[in-house]
């Protein structure tokens, strides 16, 4: 998965439309920040203006360059004769401004708040809602920790670009052609001075950029992994503790962490160098300009007000500068982000063909079916039927296909061309639309997966507006029910994440219930009672012949007294049908069947599973 991962990237435009789109719903807000925020500049421009004009024409006697109007409205002769008050005047103007600059930024952290919260929820829900669809091979092939992780770390990164760095690209730009035009028109050649570094850092921000993005990958990568470990350590948890492997894990994740951590640390010296290099380029620039500003300043060229401004718009200007190589570096890191997010909303999800046919029921006909996992072949040139209304059963060693039967049959794998087809009714599954076929196959596996809710919201997950009573009758059916009732929480009682609190056999027979809430014409039991005793194994069986009525019934498991029982039983051997026939027929002749039932009836259980079946015969 990684190499595949890495190997994929998104073009600059694809990464701009992926941006333009989610940005749909949102831009008025940005727009309106980004109005406020250019707002604020200009109000904060204004400032070093009121103080210069303070100096010079206030304390000094300079002629005041204001329009006429602007002199009228402030009785500027009656001021002059009133130095004093003049200094309040403008002391009330300075913090005028800085009011009206606090204003717009409160305004624009509002919109800016408003408008990420909307872009990243639209991308939050497009990826779930995308998810939801990719296919089962696809969610095999790529670890739970590294989805979660490009889901929340890279959508964030996403988000702070677009909503922060972005948005101060463009108020670099606005101001730096507003306090650029200012200062032209105030003295070009001081000017020309005080710009002749933004070049040289320009540059340098577009090295550091190239030098930084392959390491910002890299660590975004570990991170990755770093999820993933912990993701599987904590889902594994009971595993780690049976079997002892405390410090292994522990070496594994510290491993992990180490790297994570080195990667980190490279990258941060990496930063280091940057800002220490931008810290030094900032300093040249603001020593020339005073240096200059001086020379001018006694030569008479400038007066002190005007060189007062000039400082204060280049120490302005200085930090957009230099801020640009952190632009960069998040913009790098927002493009791995977007490549790790891309890589998830470009797979492909499952789809039917537009003349996709609704469930019809029948025979289900499996026609020289051949299928491999990475080359290997797990089933081959394999034909059966199953009729409408039977009970059927497999059985096969570990490895034999029986499992892959099931996800073909459910689609959770599709048949590729020439590899034979899988017909219900005479219809090929694949011209059958996914939902409503999978809404009518109910699917039972030996693993069964619990969500971390009530065992009533779990039994109900197939169907939630089922009422109690056939909760209960589901559950009674799966013979779950006494377990339920003994909780303290009865059918309240939450089973925790994946269903931890239950016993394995619970889990399973609380799976069952679950599945019998679909009423499906098709049920597939994949070896779900292995958890369960004989004697439960053989109530719920019983249970399930009266109730089912008409469902076609397929069994899966490695106890020959689960599958005696069944109308037909299907032996698999590496991949084939290696016997077909009932029980009786298949314990007549030799074989896998009658080695399998000979072995389990050779142990010291045959009188135990003896009784078993007849009770279960007598049912």
């Amino acid at each position: 998965m990684k190499n595949t991962e890495s190997a994929y990237k998104l073009s600059a435009a694809r990464k701009l439309r992926l941006v333009a789109h989610y940005l749909r719903g949102c831009w008025p807000h940005f727009a309106l920040a980004l109005l406020l925020s250019c707002l604020g500049m200009v109000f904060n421009a204004l400032t070093p203006q009121i103080i210069g004009l303070t100096v010079d024409s206030v304390l000094g006697t300079k002629e005041p360059e204001l329009p006429g109007w602007v002199l009228g409205l402030l009785r500027w002769d009656t001021l002059r004769e009133l130095p004093l008050r003049s200094l309040w005047i403008a002391a009330a103007a300075v913090l005028l401004t800085a009011l009206l600059r606090g204003a717009c930024t409160f305004g624009q952290r509002t919109q800016l708040s408003l408008g990420s919260e909307s872009f990243v929820k639209s991308i939050r829900d497009e990826l779930y809602r995308h998810i939801q669809y990719l296919s089962f091979a696809w969610h095999k092939n790529n670890p739970t920790g590294d989805v979660i992780q490009r889901c929340t770390s890279d959508v964030d990164v996403i988000r702070n670009f677009v909503c922060n760095q972005l948005i101060e690209v463009f108020r670099t730009v606005f101001l730096m052609v507003l306090y650029v035009s200012i200062m032209l028109g105030m003295n070009p050649r001081l000017t020309a001075v005080t710009l002749v570094f933004i070049p040289v850092v320009g540059l340098f921000s577009g090295i550091f950029y190239r030098r930084i993005s392959s390491r910002f990958k890299d660590a975004d990568e570990a991170e990755s992994e770093l999820t993933a470990c912990t993701q599987e350590n904590l889902t594994g948890v009971r595993v780690v503790r049976a079997f002892g492997r405390e410090q292994f894990e522990e070496e594994k994740f510290r491993a992990k962490n180490d790297l994570f951590a080195r990667l980190w640390i490279r990258l941060g010296k990496l930063l280091s160098v940057y800002w220490a290099s931008g810290d030094l380029l900032t300093g040249l620039q603001i020593m020339s300009a005073v240096l200059f500003g001086v020379a001018e300043a006694v030569a008479g060229r400038v007066t002190l007000g005007t060189f007062l401004v000039f400082i204060s718009y280049n120490e302005a200007l200085s930090w957009p500068v230099r801020s640009l190589g952190r632009v960069l570096s998040e913009m790098s890191k927002a493009g791995v982000s977007l490549d790790r997010v891309g890589y998830i909303l470009d797979a492909d999800e499952e789809r039917d063909p537009p003349d996709a046919q609704s469930f019809p029921g029948g025979d289900i006909e499996f026609e020289h079916v051949t299928f491999a996992y990475d080359g290997q072949n797990v089933l081959e040139d394999l034909s059966f039927t199953v009729r409408q209304g039977e009970t059927f059963a497999i059985l096969g060693g570990t490895g034999a296909g029986k499992s892959t039967l099931v996800h073909l049959l459910d689609r959770l794998y599709d048949l590729p061309d020439g590899c034979g087809r899988i017909t219900i009714g005479g219809v090929d599954i694949r011209n059958i639309d996914r939902r409503k076929l999978r809404r009518s196959i109910g699917l039972v596996l030996q693993e069964p997966f619990l969500f971390s809710q009530t065992v009533e919201e779990n039994i109900r997950a197939a169907r939630e507006d089922a009422e109690p009573a056939e909760v209960r009758r589901c559950a009674s059916i799966a013979c779950v029910d006494d377990a339920i009732d003994s909780f303290s929480g009865g059918y309240e009682t939450l089973v925790g994440e994946r269903g931890v609190t239950l016993s394995g056999g619970q889990k399973q027979r609380v799976a069952i219930a679950r599945m019998l809430m679909q009423h499906a014409p098709v049920m597939i039991f994949d070896d779900s009672l292995s958890a369960v005793d004989a004697e439960t194994d053989a109530r719920i069986r019983a249970a399930l012949r009266r109730e089912l009525g008409g469902s076609t019934v397929i069994l899966i498991s490695h106890r020959i007294t689960t599958l005696m029982q069944a109308d037909r039983i299907l032996v698999l051997g590496r991949g084939r049908a290696a016997d077909l026939g009932t029980h009786a027929e298949l314990i007549s002749r030799p074989g896998l069947y009658r080695d399998i039932y000979e072995i389990q009836m050779r142990s010291d259980d045959r009188e135990l599973l003896m009784k078993e079946v007849g009770r279960d015969a007598r049912v």
